[in-house]
C-alpha cells in the first residue's frame, strides 16, 4: 500500500481548515482527534488522509462533497460502521485503507457500502478482528480488486468460497492470522502474483500448483513438508520463502520454474541418504495419503532421494542457514550455475570441497560460518576457484589451515572472516626445536583483499610482514592475547590503506605503542586492555571513532581537545575505566566539543574515596573537596614546607649564637687584627 499512497511532486504544506494540511490535491488530517470527516475541504481533493483519529461511523453524507476522491485512508480510527451509501458520491475511489479499526461489528452493512466502489483497486482490511466468513462477505462484490490485505485478523480456514469473485486480484496478504488449513482457496485467482501467508499455523504445503504465482511467502508457520504438484508446466515462481518453519527435508519444487530466490533459513532440514554412522537409507520410501471428500490419492515418494528433479538453473540466492545439514549431496550445487549468494551458516558441516571445475563460477558471497568445519578441501590447479567470490565467511569453525594459495585463485575476493578459528598467519616466527613451520594462512599478495577479521584466532606473536602486498582497509585482531609483540612494526605494510583497526582485548599494555604512521586511520578500538597511560601518538591522528573502554586510565590528557584527534573525533567510548573524580578537566572539555558524541556517556563513572560516582552529577561536597585538593595545591605545599623552613632557621640561629665567640676569634686570628672584647 505504501507505494499507492504516493502523492506525486512534493510542495510546501499549507495549513488548512481544521488543522489539516494541504498540498496540491492531497489533504492530510492525520492525528487531529477528528470524530467525523471534515465537510469544508476542497471539493477537488483526490487524496484524503484521516489516519489516527476517532471516527466511528462513515455516514452516507461524510464524503458527499468529494466527487474526485481517488485515495482514502482511515487507518487507526474506531470505525465500526460504513453506512451503505457512504461512497455513492465517491465511486471513483481506487485505494481504500481501513486497517486497525472495528469493522467486525457491522461487517454486513460495511460490505454494502464497499459494493458501491466499481473501480476499487487496493483495499486494506488488516487488524479488524475479521473471520473468514466476514472477509468473504466484505469482498464478495469487489471484482475490480488488485491488492487485498486481511493481515492481523482471526482467519483460521480458507476454502474456495472466500475469494471467489476476485478474478483481477494480483496481491493478497494473509499474514499474522490463525490459518491452519487451506482448501483450494486460490485456484480461482488466475492473475494472483504475490501471496503472503507468513506467521500462521500451516502444517504443510502439498500439491502446490499455482503456476501463475511469482512470490510466495509462507515463512513463520509450522510447515514440515513442501511438495509441489508433479507437472511439467512452467511455474512463474521467482521467490519462495519457507524460512522459520519445521521443514525436515529439502522442498520438492516445481520441475520447471523461474525461481531465483529460495529462503530456507531456520528449519530442521538435513539430507539423510547417508547418516553419520554409515547407515544407508537409499531405498526407503514414504506414502502420502491425500483425502479429498470421498476420493483418496496415494503418492509414493522416495524419501531419501537427494536428486533434485527441479530446474534450478536460474537460482541466484539460496539460504539454508540455521538447519541441521552435515553434508551436501554430490552434485547438489551443480544444478545451480547462476548462484551468486549461498548461505550455509549455523549448520553441522564438517567438510566443504572447492574445485577448479566447480559450477559456482558466479558465486559472489559464501557463508560457512558457525559450522564444525575442520577441513576446507580444494583442488588448486592452474584455473580459478570461485573466480567471482567477493565475501567468504568461515568464522567460528575448527579450521587450522586453508588450502595453499586459495585466495590467489579467487580473483575478486574482498572480505574474509576467519575469526574464531585456530589459525596463524604466515610467516610464522621460528620456534626452537621445530623441524618444520606450523600450519598457517597466507594472505600475502592478495591485492583485492580489503576486509579481514581474525578475532579470537589465538594468533601468536605476529612478526615479519604478514600483510605484505595487501590493501586492507578493515582489520580485526581482537581477542588475540598473544598476538602483539610490543610494537606495531608488523602492521607497517598497511599504514597507507588501513582505516579501521580493532585491537580489543589483545593484552596491549605499553603506552609506547606508536600509531603515528597510520595517517588515514578513522576508527580504532583499543578497549579491553591494561593501558594506564593514553598513547601520545594518537594525538596526531584524525580519528572519527575511538574506543577506550575496559582499560585502566585514571584520566585522559587535559589538552586532548586541542590536538588533531580531539578536533576530528565524532564518537568515543570511555566507560569502565577507574577515572579520578578530582581530575575530570578532560571530561568537561570533551562535553564542550561540538559534534562529539560520548556514546556510552551514561555508563562512565569515576572514583572518589572508594565511592563510584557519575561525572555528570558529582555531589557538591565532592566538588568542594576536589577544588580544595586541586585549586589550593600550591598553598598546601607551602603549608607543608613552612615548618621545615622555620625549623632550619631556628637551628641555624641557635648554632650561630652558640659558636659566636669561637667564630669571631677564628676570624680575628686569620685576619691579624686585634680588638678588645
Amino acid at each position: 500500500l505504501a507505494a499507492a499512497w504516493g502523492s506525486g511532486a512534493l510542495a510546501a504544506w499549507a495549513t488548512f481548515s481544521g488543522g489539516c494540511k494541504l498540498v496540491q490535491n492531497t489533504v492530510d488530517c492525520t492525528g487531529r482527534w477528528l470524530s467525523s470527516v471534515p465537510g469544508n475541504l476542497r471539493g477537488d481533493t483526490e487524496e484524503l488522509l484521516l489516519d489516527d483519529n476517532t471516527i466511528q461511523v462513515l455516514g452516507n453524507v461524510s464524503l458527499l462533497m468529494y466527487h474526485q476522491l481517488r485515495r482514502l485512508s482511515l487507518t487507526k480510527n474506531r470505525l465500526e460502521l460504513l453506512e451503505p451509501g457512504a461512497f455513492l458520491s465517491s465511486q471513483g475511489l481506487h485505494v481504500l485503507s481501513l486497517a486497525d479499526n472495528l469493522l467486525f461489528t457491522n461487517y454486513s452493512l460495511t460490505a454494502a457500502a464497499l459494493s458501491a466502489l466499481p473501480d476499487l483497486r487496493t483495499l486494506d482490511l488488516a487488524g479488524n478482528r475479521l473471520t473468514e466468513e466476514m472477509v468473504s462477505v466484505l469482498v464478495w462484490n469487489l471484482s475490480s480488486l488488485e491488492s487485498l490485505s486481511v493481515a492481523r485478523n482471526i482467519v483460521m480456514r480458507l476454502d474456495s468460497s472466500v475469494f471467489t469473485n476476485l478474478t483481477q486480484l494480483l496481491e493478497l496478504n494473509l499474514e499474522k492470522n490463525y490459518i491452519f488449513e487451506i482448501d483450494q482457496a486460490f485456484e480461482g485467482l488466475q492473475r494472483l502474483q504475490k501471496l503472503n501467508i507468513a506467521y500462521n499455523y500451516l502444517p504443510c504445503v502439498v500439491e502446490f500448483g499455482l503456476t501463475q504465482l511469482r512470490v510466495l511467502n509462507v515463512s513463520n508457520n509450522v510447515i514440515e513438508w513442501f511438495l509441489a504438484l508433479e507437472s511439467d508446466d512452467l511455474f512463474e515462481l521467482e521467490v519462495l520463502d519457507l524460512s522459520h518453519n519445521r521443514l525436515l527435508f529439502f522442498p520438492v519444487l516445481p520441475r520447471q520454474s523461474k525461481l531465483h530466490t529460495l529462503l530456507l533459513k531456520d528449519n530442521e532440514m538435513s539430507f539423510y541418504q547417508r547418516l553419520p554412522n554409515g547407515t544407508s537409507l537409499a531405498n526407503v520410501t514414504v506414502q502420502f495419503l491425500l483425502i479429498d471428500g470421498n476420493s483418496t490419492n496415494v503418492t509414493t515418494v522416495s524419501l531419501w532421494d537427494e536428486i533434485c528433479h527441479s530446474n534450478l538453473s536460474s537460482l541466484r540466492l539460496l539460504d539454508m542457514s540455521q538447519n541441521q545439514v552435515w553434508y551436501l549431496p554430490e552434485g547438489f550445487l551443480a544444478q545451480m550455475p547462476s548462484l551468486t549468494h549461498l548461505k550455509l551458516n549455523q549448520n553441522c558441516l564438517e567438510t566443504f570441497h572447492l574445485s577448479e571445475g566447480d559450477p559456482l563460477a558466479m558465486l559472489t558471497e559464501l557463508d560457512l560460518s558457525q559450522n564444525q568445519l575442520a577441513e576446507l578441501g580444494a583442488e588448486v590447479g592452474a584455473g580459478d576457484i570461485l573466480p567471482n567470490l567477493q565475501l567468504f565467511n568461515l568464522s567460528t569453525n575448527r579450521l587450522q589451515v586453508l588450502p595453499p594459495e586459495v585466495f590467489t585463485y579467487t580473483r575478486k575476493i574482498a572480505t574474509v572472516d576467519l575469526s574464531h578459528n585456530r589459525v596463524d598467519l604466515c610467516p610464522q616466527p621460528a620456534i626452537a626445536g621445530d623441524v618444520e613451520n606450523p600450519p598457517c594462512v597466507d594472505i600475502r599478495g592478495v591485492e583485492t583483499l580489503t576486509h579481514l577479521s581474525l578475532a579470537g584466532c589465538g594468533l601468536r606473536g605476529l612478526g615479519g610482514h604478514p600483510f605484505q602486498g595487501t590493501s586492507l582497509v578493515y582489520l580485526d585482531l581482537s581477542d588475540n592475547h598473544q598476538a602483539l609483540s610490543g610494537n606495531l612494526e608488523w602492521l607497517q605494510d598497511l599504514a597507507l590503506t588501513l582505516q579501521v583497526l580493532s585491537l580489543r582485548n589483545t593484552s596491549l599494555s605499553s603506552a609506547a605503542m606508536d600509531f603515528s604512521a597510520f595517517d588515514i586511520l578513522l576508527r580504532l578500538d583499543i578497549s579491553g586492555n591494561s593501558l594506564t597511560l593514553f598513547p601520545t601518538s594518537l594525538g596526531a591522528l584524525e580519528l572519527r571513532s575511538l574506543d577506550l573502554r575496559d582499560n585502566s586510565f585514571p584520566a585522559l590528557p587535559t589538552d586532548l581537545v586541542q590536538t588533531p584527534l580531539g578536533k576530528s573525533l565524532r564518537e568515543v567510548y570511555l566507560s569502565r575505566n577507574p577515572y579520578n573524580c578530582c581530575t575530570l578537566g578532560w571530561w568537561d572539555a570533551l562535553q564542550r566539543v561540538e559534534g562529539l558524541q560520548v556514546s556510552d556517556g551514561q555508563e562512565v563513572t569515576c572514583s572518589y574515596a572508594s565511592h563510584t560516582l557519575s561525572p555528570r552529577a558529582l555531589p557538591e561536597p565532592v566538588l568542594r573537596s576536589c577544588r580544595w585538593q586541586m585549586a589550593d595545591l600550591a598553598l598546601l605545599y607551602l603549608v607543608l614546607a613552612l615548618p621545615t623552613c622555620l625549623t632550619l632557621l631556628v637551628a641555624f640561629a641557635v648554632l650561630f649564637l652558640t659558636l659566636k665567640e669561637k667564630l669571631l676569634k677564628m676570624v680575628k686570628s686569620r685576619c691579624g687584627v686585634s680588638s678588645s672584647y
